[in-house]
């Protein structure tokens, strides 16, 4: 397993941390999301590496940025 931690702009509710937890864990080989809202910070465990364009395309389709990867 896998762990990457991300850092996403623009995220200012539960519901956002929820949107940005879903894009996220439909990435293939993603097994558990962590969004902690109040740091921006997400943490992914999965199956294998993933790169931060993956991880851009599947949060910034959502309008939220990915400001460090």
């Amino acid at each position: 397993m896998v762990e990457k931690v991300v850092k996403v702009d623009g995220m200012t509710c539960s519901h956002c941390a929820e949107t940005v937890k879903r894009a996220i864990s439909n990435i293939e080989g993603v097994k558990h999301v962590k969004v902690d809202l109040e740091s921006g910070r997400v943490t992914i465990h999965a199956e294998r590496e993933l790169s931060c364009d993956e991880i851009k395309r599947a949060v910034e389709e959502w309008d939220y940025k990915v400001v460090d990867c």
